[in-house]
């Protein structure tokens, strides 16, 4: 193995520039060239690639997002499409990759490995939804994006006496509102893992009212409903005044944490080890605090289990 490419594909996340660079620094110390593909999947079928140095990743742990770009690219499902993208990588002698994404890239590094170039994917979603990894790159990030949001947002629920519904990202997985409400002191959590009474929520926060609180916040996974809806649902049961928020992209963003930025670096010099020990189809976790890894095919049988004990903890904390 003489070069390796590396793009990120699917939704942005911050770290994963953190993991562009460990991957990028440690290939190099160990004699292998590099290659930076923009714009993931379709940068790599449109031949957008280019050789990286140690330099063209100086600076770059603090950034946000990905300075590869991303895209969604759904064509690259067809074999044909794939088959470009075989002929761009004999064209710059690429032998490897590393995928920094979600599930749609882990299929997408599957694919190549079929074709004969070992690929490694690496967990770049702030939603934490990846089988097989306690932590996915980004998701740190995104936490403390919106748990700083919602705190602003109480200031001003406390001084009008009002509810929020605070609508936080993580389409079909509830860890990010789970973690932000505990850490925000939430009313109610409702995510899409597990069943709701809508007017037991109106019944706890009218209680809350009566015993002295001043404010109100739920936080409800984007999958389950929107904010608005919810809000209107809520105050079919509940006489106060409410207000519904959309947190939305602004938790994709911004300069990663410590945290995103450790395990980030952590996860991509362990897939440079990985394709040095000539293997490929597998995506990097992290379990316990350790660094594994499993083959793609595992990963989309098997299903993400959350922290749901925070779930709970939630319910007994807001009484």
């Amino acid at each position: 193995m003489k070069r390796i490419g590396i793009l990120t594909s699917g939704g942005d996340a911050p770290g994963m520039n953190a993991a562009i660079r460990a991957v990028t620094r440690t290939a190099l110390a160990n004699g292998i060239e590099v290659c930076g593909i923009r714009y993931g999947y379709a940068g790599l079928v449109a031949g957008d690639i280019f050789q990286m140095t140690s330099e063209t990743v100086a600076d770059k742990i603090s950034r946000g997002g990905t300075f590869l770009y991303s895209a969604r690219f759904p064509e690259f499902k067809e074999e044909e499409v794939q088959l470009k993208g075989i002929e761009q990588l004999k064209k710059h002698g690429i032998d490897a990759l590393v995928v920094i994404g979600g599930d749609g890239s882990y299929h997408g590094a599957l694919k190549l490995t079929s074709h004969g170039y070992n690929a490694i994917g690496l967990p770049g979603s702030i939603d934490n939804d990846i089988p097989y990894t306690d932590y996915t790159i980004g998701f740190d990030t995104a936490c403390n994006t919106a748990m700083e949001a919602i705190d602003k947002i109480r200031d001003t629920a406390t001084s009008h006496q009002r509810v929020f519904v605070v609508n936080v990202m993580g389409r079909d997985c509830g860890d990010i509102a789970m973690h932000v409400g505990v850490a925000t002191g939430a009313d109610a959590i409702v995510i899409p893992e597990e069943p709701y009474d809508i007017k037991e929520i109106a019944e706890n926060l009218k209680q809350g009212f009566a015993n002295g609180k001043k404010h109100g916040i739920v936080v409800l996974a984007e999958g389950v409903m929107d904010a608005e809806k919810f809000k209107d649902e809520l105050l079919k049961y509940g006489d106060f005044d409410a207000r519904a928020n959309v947190l939305g992209h602004m938790q994709r963003g911004g300069s990663p944490t410590m945290r995103d930025r450790v395990v980030a670096s952590e996860m991509g010099a362990y897939a440079v080890k990985l394709l040095l020990e000539g293997k490929g189809g597998l995506a990097v976790g992290m379990e316990n605090n350790k660094l594994t890894h499993h083959d793609i095919l595992d990963l989309f049988d098997a299903k993400h289990h959350g922290n749901y004990a925070l779930y709970s903890l939630n319910k007994d904390l807001a009484k």
